[in-house]
Formats: structure tokens, sequence, C-alpha cells
């Protein structure tokens, strides 16, 4: 999403389009065969978060240990062509002493979104900024890496990005010279650095993702960038059922194209730039409370936008992790880390309200210390509106397996009330050892419950499965 942050307020103002999604045949969305043959990322290798500079990294590092920041350009100097003095800024921030350093300090790796906020879209004379600016293009880019780098003194960052959402809407022939210098100062600073697109798109462009065909197949180009960003959102269509393209479904909805902008653009990688990782660098549910809903306003209480409620983003969000983890991607990271409990699109997103946990907050602190050391393997199940069931194998240990379930069943945020939760009691076969422990999503800072299961034959056993994921434990044999 387009960022605008004020000191000391850190929330923005845009609301995306991006990623809305169309009414479709249902998709066959991780299909067995599809699934990539080679080893997954660990989850604490996967797991990431938005963060800014409020952003607390003892809070935080309970549930990931990748942030992503987004870094203004117009904060580092009020307009191109002027001094770079990195890690000041005009603004009287200090990156090093305010974000990085502390975050780096508390185990986090940081990945920096140089945004043109205040100096792209949104402000009128962005063009006439950058005119005759492109050898300062190329300084900037160079004096980040040089910097904030791995192979620097400082290593506090070890990825950057070239803008945040340019789109369409920004001049095409401008944003390729500036890629292009830009990076070529990268990579000159810092080899070792990955770049990072903005956000993108297979096939058409939007105004808030660029198309890949436009630019990033070029021979030119592609020594220029190690990663494909993706920005994707479980918004639904404008509809007769919906009154707007913010409300959002839950996250195996297979009429949502939430999943597939993914699936997409790792096609394209694999036709067109076969060496690049895919990233997914924003996703997420707004959940405020009911007595922030009661208040909304403008175009929120105009157009009957809905929020999740604070279960249901603690359920899609770890099943959106747990998606993620089968798809041919190397990170994901969830907007956003904090939100002040606003009725608004995006300004809800955060799994802290005011910097006390939210439910979702509790559920992915489990998600990462459960399956930190573990990554996906297979799908066991994979039963449209009835059970996923996804096994995951511990790094250093391949007998230490657990298998994640889940209904892969929800409630659209405008269509809840009335709404039942499916639950249901289910047998699984087949196990891959002996079970340890079957436990329940949490969603407190309360120790988990034990699900209670028995014995199915040889080597079954039945259990009750819902929409909160149910980690079940085994030590597999020899």
């Amino acid at each position: 999403m387009p960022r605008n942050y004020f000191l000391p307020a850190l929330l923005f103002f845009a609301v995306s389009l991006n990623s809305c999604i169309h009414h479709a045949k249902p998709s066959t969305h991780i299909a067995v065969d599809t699934i990539p043959a080679g080893p997954r990322p660990l989850f604490k290798d996967f797991m990431g978060l938005n963060g800014h500079l409020s952003f607390k990294p003892d809070l935080y590092k309970q549930v990931c240990r990748l942030v992503r920041n987004y870094h203004n350009i117009s904060w580092d100097v009020k307009a191109p062509g002027d001094a770079i003095t990195i890690p000041r800024t005009v603004n009287g921030i200090n990156w090093k002493q305010d974000a990085y350093g502390p975050w780096k300090k508390a185990g986090f790796e940081t990945d920096i979104c140089m945004q043109f906020q205040g100096v792209g879209l949104g402000n009128p004379n962005y063009r006439k900024l950058w005119a005759g600016r492109e050898q300062w293009a190329y300084d900037y880019g160079k004096a980040m890496a040089t910097y904030y780098g791995p192979s620097g003194a400082e290593q506090l960052c070890t990825s950057v990005e070239i803008d945040n959402e340019p789109g369409s809407r920004f001049d095409p022939d401008l944003y390729k010279t500036l890629f292009t210098k830009m990076t070529q100062g990268v990579r000159a600073g810092d080899p070792r650095l990955k770049i990072v697109t903005p956000a993108v798109v297979a096939g058409k462009a939007d105004p808030y993702s660029q198309a890949l065909d436009n630019m990033y197949g070029d021979a030119a180009i592609l020594p220029l960038y190690d990663v494909i960003n993706i920005h994707t959102y479980p918004t639904i269509e404008k509809s007769a059922t919906s009154e707007n393209n913010w409300n959002r479904s839950y996250p195996e909805d297979n009429s949502l194209k939430y999943l597939k902008v993914i699936e997409d653009a790792i096609d394209w990688r694999n036709t067109h730039a076969k060496d690049k990782e895919v990233w997914v660098t924003e996703f997420g549910y707004d959940a405020c409370t009911p007595a922030a809903m009661a208040k909304r306003k403008d175009w929120a209480l105009k157009l009957n936008w809905q929020g999740a409620s604070d279960l249901q983003q603690a359920q899609y969000l770890v099943r959106s992790f747990l998606l993620f983890s089968a798809l041919d991607i190397q990170r994901a990271y969830l907007y956003y880390y904090n939100d002040e409990d606003e009725a608004s699109f995006h300004a809800a997103s955060g799994i802290t309200r005011n910097f006390t946990p939210k439910q979702s907050f509790w559920a992915l602190k489990q998600l990462y210390q459960t399956l930190g050391d573990y990554r996906f393997r297979r799908v066991v199940k994979k039963e449209t509106d009835s059970l996923y069931v996804f096994e995951f194998v511990k790094g250093d240990d391949p007998k230490s397996l657990v298998w994640v379930a889940w209904s892969p069943t929800g409630a659209r945020t405008h269509e809840q009330t009335g709404y039942q939760p499916h639950v249901a009691s289910v047998t699984l076969d087949k196990l891959p050892g002996v079970p340890v422990s079957a436990t329940s999503m949490i969603t407190t800072d309360a120790p988990a419950a034990q699900v209670t299961w028995d014995k199915a034959g040889e080597t079954g056993m039945r259990l009750q499965i819902g929409e909160s994921p149910v980690y079940i434990s085994f030590q597999a044999g020899k």
C-alpha cells in the first residue's frame, strides 16, 4: 500500500485496490503436483512482519525474526540532488539509532523499502524533482548499500526494495531510469545486498502493481534484481452482495485471487527469470473492536466496510502463512505490526492494538515457536470446504514431524451475521509415526489446550477439526 508516515503518527492514509478479486470457477490452489520439489525455507526464515519507527523489537521478536520497513527517501533528503547524510534524516531521525540498530540487536533481519513517498506519487511535481538527477539516484543507491548492506561495518539490512507500489501510475520511462540507476548504485555499494522489485503482478498492471512483462524480463534489467515482490490481499470484488472492493474473505475462498496472483508470479518467474526468488511482502486482515466499528464514518460507513473479528484475523493469518509455505516462495511479510483500533481499510491490520497483543499475536507466536525449526514437506489432504492437512518436517531431525489440520472455511467479512463456524469429527489415516500431542491454536497467553483424539484402526486417529488449526506432533520410526 502507498505509505505516508508522519511523526509521531505512523499509520498510512492510502486505500489500495490492489489484488481485487474476481468470481471464478474453483481453482486448484496448492495442487500436489505443483509443489516445488526442493526443500522449503524453515518457518523462522519465512515469517516476516511489516514495521516502522514505533516497532518494538522485544515484543515482536516473539512472532518472527524478519522485518520490513517503509524507508521514505523524502525523510533522508528534502529533494533528489540534496546532500546524502545517511543514517541521519532531514526530519531528525537517525535510522541506525532509532530503528535498524535496535532491530538488529534483537535478532531481526531487515528488508528496507526505499519508498518514493514525497518524491514520487502524491507529489504532482515528481517528474521535475527527478529531472537530471540520474547520477544522484545512482549515488543514493550506492550510499544506502554501502552503509546498510551486509558487507559494510554496520550490516543493518540484507535487502532493499526500489519503491513500494509505483504501479501503473508512475511515469514508466522515469521509473525504469530510476530503477536502473539505483540498482546499479546498490550493486556497486554492496553486491551482497539483495535487490527487490516494487510490487509487481503477472499480467496487466494496476494502480498499485507494475506488470512484470513491461520491464522485468528485459535482458538489461534481469541482472539488476534478485527478488520478485508480490502484494496480495483477500479482498472481494464489488457485487450485488458486496458494496465495495475492500471487504475480505477467508484465505481458501476459491473465488479470490489471493493465492492465484502468487502462483501467476511463480509461473512468470519460471518462464522468464528462473534464478529469482519470489516474496510476498504484504498481506493481512483488518480486525477492530465492536466499539470502533460502531464509530465507522465517511466511506467506511457509506459502503459498509467490515473488518474481521479478532478470532478470524488470528485464524486467517495463521492459515495464510501455512498456505504460502506450500508455494515456491521464500518469504511472506504480514501487514501490519500495530494499529490504533480504527474502523477503516488497512487501519486495523495490526497484530497488536495500541501495542497490546490481539488474538492474532498469540496465534502467530505459537505458529512461530511450533514450526520455526520446521519446513513444509507435503500436502497430506486438501478437501475443498472440508479439510486441509499439511506436513512439516524438522530441519535437523527428519523423524520429527508435525501435521497441521484445519477446516478451510470461514465467513466473508460482510456476511458474518448468523455464520456458524465449521467443526467436524475427522479421521486421519496413514499416520507418519506415533502421535505425541495434538494442540489447539491459542488466542491468549495461556498454555495451549490439548485436543483429545481416539485411535482409528491400526494407523489412524480420530479428532475434531475446526477453523482454528490443530498442531499434531509425531515421532516417526526408522
